[in-house]
């Protein structure tokens, strides 16, 4: 006679799946955040969220596509960037998308996760492939939607460099005086280099 109450190894009942998930999301950014890409293995993330590593394989597959998972998250904040490009005239877009992106290195929830994407991209090939398809897709081809320009995805992409270059220097290298300068500042000089690669000749 089955056993109505027992599942096959690595299956959650559908009631768990969302939870479990959850877990081992956390998990997997809690590891890549502290060992950085190379050294996280899906044994570990599992071991991590206290489940088997076949339940990560189940809801992810390979260490990449947990890895995408995870970056997907901790990235989901940044992903606002195209509306705020949108919301509001065309000579402001410059300033609206510099205090977003440096809005979201400035609080700590938000900094965090995306420290350890920027470190895993940093220093494996790997992980840099998963962030670069990531904010091509889903930040800069929407960003450069709206502008209506010959050349907008180009635009799009030197302005996330003037972003993220400050950012990396601001927030992961922390070259002072950068690194202590007040965030108003950093926005008048940013702003007006973002506003002309958005809208310039």
């Amino acid at each position: 006679m089955t056993d109505t109450g027992a599942r096959r190894r690595g299956r959650p009942r559908r009631t768990e799946s969302v939870g479990t998930r959850d877990r081992i999301l956390t998990a997997a950014r809690e590891e890549f955040s502290e060992r950085g890409y190379e050294k996280t293995s899906v044994r570990g993330i599992a071991k991590a969220a206290g489940v088997d590593s076949a339940l990560v394989h189940h809801y992810f597959g390979t260490k990449e596509q947990v890895f995408e998972a995870a970056v997907e998250v901790a990235f989901a904040p940044a992903l606002h960037a195209p509306e705020a490009v949108a919301d509001g005239s065309p000579d402001g877009v410059g300033e609206r998308l510099t205090r977003f992106v440096l809005g979201i290195w400035e609080d700590p929830t938000t900094r965090t996760p995306l420290l350890a994407i920027v470190r895993s991209a940093v220093n494996n090939e790997t992980a840099a492939a998963v962030f670069r398809r990531l904010v091509a897709t889903q930040l800069l081809r929407r960003i450069a939607a709206p502008l209506d320009l010959p050349d907008a995805e180009l635009r799009a992409e030197l302005a996330a460099a003037q972003l993220v270059g400050t950012a990396m220097l601001r927030y992961v290298i922390k070259v002072e005086p950068l690194a202590s300068a007040d965030l108003e500042q950093i926005v008048a000089r940013v702003a007006p280099v973002v506003q002309g690669h958005l809208t310039g000749p």
